[in-house]
């Protein structure tokens, strides 16, 4: 009925949405007005980190090998801020916050999505039939 890809964005879209959710509860200068702020927002975001994230990182490749990559960073800093910019009902304090708010975000992520089975290596067994079915 859906497809991996449909299923897989949705799951990475809820892990964005749930991380940016605790975000606001641990970190002073972040806030939602609404849950459809925080949807959108997380919606936002993936696509910044999906399209706009190795622009920028291609184009500032010189100093994050300078840095040895903590300027990649700055780089989801500035895509987080740039995300409250756009969507209403979205506040964040300032930079340091964003760099905060982003490096905790990543982690939690990272955290989650190492517990989401993958999608597409799920596979089940008929116990009688020998077949196998991949959902």
């Amino acid at each position: 009925m859906f497809s991996e890809d449909l299923i897989h964005f949705l799951i990475q879209l809820g892990i964005t949405a749930f991380s940016l959710w605790v975000a606001s509860f641990i970190f002073v200068g972040i806030r939602f007005a609404n849950t459809s702020s925080l949807i959108v927002a997380a919606l936002l975001l993936g696509f910044g980190n999906a399209v706009i994230r190795p622009l920028l990182v291609i184009l500032t490749l010189p100093l994050t090998l300078l840095t040895l990559g903590l300027f990649v960073l700055v780089i989801n800093a500035l895509i987080l801020q740039l995300v409250a910019v756009v969507v209403r009902g979205f506040v964040l304090s300032g930079f340091w916050t964003a760099f905060f708010v982003s490096l905790f975000i990543s982690i939690m992520s990272l955290g989650l999505g190492a517990l989401v089975p993958d999608v597409e290596t799920t596979v089940y067994r008929l116990p009688t039939a020998g077949h196998t079915i991949a959902m």
